[in-house]
């Protein structure tokens, strides 16, 4: 769809910053993007733009007014790129804090009952439930993930699912193994024995992958990171059902609405927000023919999906005369060579190397990647699986062939100078 299109391909990665070369150390490739992937150099003029403004929402005058304006668009915005028709959406310091506070407000504000999570989560989650679980008096439960896929699935929920559920979590992508999660299959598991369950949902590392579909999930919550799809850092998005918003939590006293925000909040925030849905709205528009602006984004993650599978597939099993990492000696695939759950992301190990080593050698050929070390971010994946670390090579739609047959060449160079040492 895209990567039979070079204008196409040439006219995406235009629309990012740094997309060839590093501010600091120059020409790179960027395979960091599960670390935070490339900036809009749409999201760069709004964040000027919206710096410089020294008005306040809220007040009687027209940039307050037109302030205002800005964020509800956002909002609206929102609704249209997750599909959440119900519900609401606020911004708040990060999609971490974010997690924290979705949690806490569910755990603290239900009654009795076991809070349910799963091994595969990214420590915001886990760290907010365990914490917060232990505070209310009520049981964590985590259920295994399967180390050989590198995920877990509606089944392995099943058997620890009990009618006193009150809150649980999932992790919509791993960050670690980049295998995504049947979001709904595994809320709507929850909903057979707990229909009234609090569910969470970490979209971080997914978010940037397309395909967000909030209406068809039956779930409470959802929370992104914006600098992890092509916004910018020091803000995080979250969105809760009806149901969450119910239930009593923190705000100033006697604010109307009962309000989630806390304080002034930043109005560039939320229009860089706007600037990645027209983004993808751009996008669905080059690879479809709708007319609808929800079609056109469902189609720009369709899209994105694609492409991103034949980046993975051209570097698991090679791309022209080069050998895949499936080939090549003493190079371990996490989460399995042909894994369907897969989403734009392969972590590996090199037998008699270390992973920062590996890093290092791949950074001074020009490729950026990154080391998951065994600690309380990644430890619960690479732990299992008897790694100190792993090397995270993170694509998105905008890498390219070229870019992959690049980082085969230097793996190459890499394993078989090892050999000759």
């Amino acid at each position: 769809m895209i990567t039979n299109k070079p204008a196409l391909v040439a006219e995406i990665r235009s629309r990012f910053a740094h997309v060839e070369s590093c501010p600091f150390e120059g020409p790179r490739v960027f395979f960091e993007n599960a670390g935070g992937a490339l900036t809009l150099n749409s999201v760069v003029a709004t964040s000027a733009k919206f710096a410089a403004i020294p008005d306040n929402q809220g007040r009687d005058n027209p940039a307050a007014h037109a302030l205002v304006a800005f964020i509800d668009k956002a909002k609206e915005d929102m609704r249209v790129f997750f599909n959440a028709p119900k519900g609401q959406f606020f911004v708040g310091e990060s999609g971490t804090e974010l997690l924290f506070r979705l949690i806490r407000t569910a755990i603290v504000g239900t009654g009795p009952g076991r809070v349910l999570g799963s091994t595969l989560e990214h420590p915001a989650t886990r760290s907010a439930a365990r914490h917060w679980a232990e505070v209310a008096g009520k049981p964590h439960i985590l259920v295994a993930h399967d180390d050989a896929t590198g995920c877990v699935d509606a089944a392995a929920y099943a058997p620890q699912i009990t009618p006193d559920t009150k809150v649980a979590t999932i992790l919509h992508t791993s960050p670690v193994t980049g295998m995504g999660v049947d979001v709904g299959a595994v809320a709507a598991e929850i909903r057979k024995v707990a229909p009234d369950c609090i569910i969470i949902v970490d979209g971080i590392q997914h978010a940037a992958h397309g395909r967000l579909d909030i209406a068809s999930y039956d779930i409470d919550g959802y929370v992104v990171s914006p600098y992890k799809v092509f916004s910018r850092h020091g803000y995080g998005v979250a969105w809760i059902s009806e149901r969450l918003h119910a239930i009593k939590h923190e705000h100033l006293i006697d604010a109307p609405g009962n309000p989630w925000e806390f304080g002034t909040r930043d109005t560039g925030a939320y229009v860089t927000f706007s600037d990645v849905v027209d983004y993808f709205d751009w996008l669905g528009a080059q690879v479809s023919d709708a007319t609808d602006r929800r079609a056109r984004i469902v189609a720009a993650g369709e899209a994105i999906h694609q492409l991103e599978h034949e980046l993975t597939h051209a570097m698991i099993h090679g791309i022209g005369n080069l050998k895949g990492l499936a080939e090549m000696e003493g190079v371990t695939i996490l989460g399995g060579v042909d894994n369907p759950r897969r989403e734009g992301l392969v972590s590996i190990s090199v037998a008699g190397m270390d992973a920062p080593d590996v890093v290092t050698k791949l950074r001074t050929r020009g490729i950026r990647t990154h080391t998951r070390k065994a600690d309380h971010y990644s430890g619960n994946i690479l732990t299992p699986l008897g790694l100190d670390a792993a090397v995270r090579v993170s694509m998105c739609h905008y890498n390219s062939e070229a870019e992959v047959a690049q980082f085969l060449q230097a793996m190459r160079e890499i394993i078989e100078s090892a050999e000759v040492a």
